[in-house]
């Protein structure tokens, strides 16, 4: 009885501590060597900031485009739910945080309208690579489609 009681406290807790949800929470800087960036044109933010504390998530990036830095701050929550925050040249951004089944890694879809052009849609997947915070970055639009692999350092 013993030992079929402390085999399944051990499975709890395995199973417990396998569904743990990754925490992403920090100040992160690129790490170029690393990633893998557009040559031509490339979004990838210089530095993210990162708090998650229970079902919401704030992401702050900043970037550089044309010499002119810049830095936007998104707010989601992580249940799925639709979320909006201010996109290009304050247009209306809509997006929803999904965890993989694992809870290992966190997908952001956003679309956005831009202008005549149309609408583009933003995949980014944020994972964790040992001590490396991985930004896997997708966009989608009438322009053309983007593909980055971004790494960041703790710092």
């Amino acid at each position: 009885m013993k030992k079929t009681l402390l085999f399944l406290v051990s499975i709890l807790i395995s199973a417990s501590l396998m569904s743990q949800v990754v925490n992403f929470t920090g100040t992160w800087k690129i790490n170029s060597t690393k990633s893998s960036l557009n040559q031509e044109f490339s979004l990838a933010p210089l530095k993210v900031t990162v708090v998650q504390k229970g079902n919401d998530l704030s992401v702050e990036k900043v970037s550089r485009f044309q010499d002119q830095e810049f830095t936007t701050t998104d707010k989601f929550t992580l249940d799925g739910k639709e979320c909006i925050n201010t996109g290009w040249q304050d247009s209306q951004k809509k997006s929803s945080a999904v965890w993989a089944d694992d809870k290992k890694s966190l997908k952001i879809t956003s679309k956005l309208a831009i202008g005549e052009g149309g609408d583009v849609t933003i995949v980014e997947v944020f994972r964790m690579d040992g001590s490396n915070m991985v930004l896997e970055s997708s966009a989608y639009s009438s322009y053309g489609d983007m593909v980055e692999t971004i790494f960041y350092d703790k710092g």
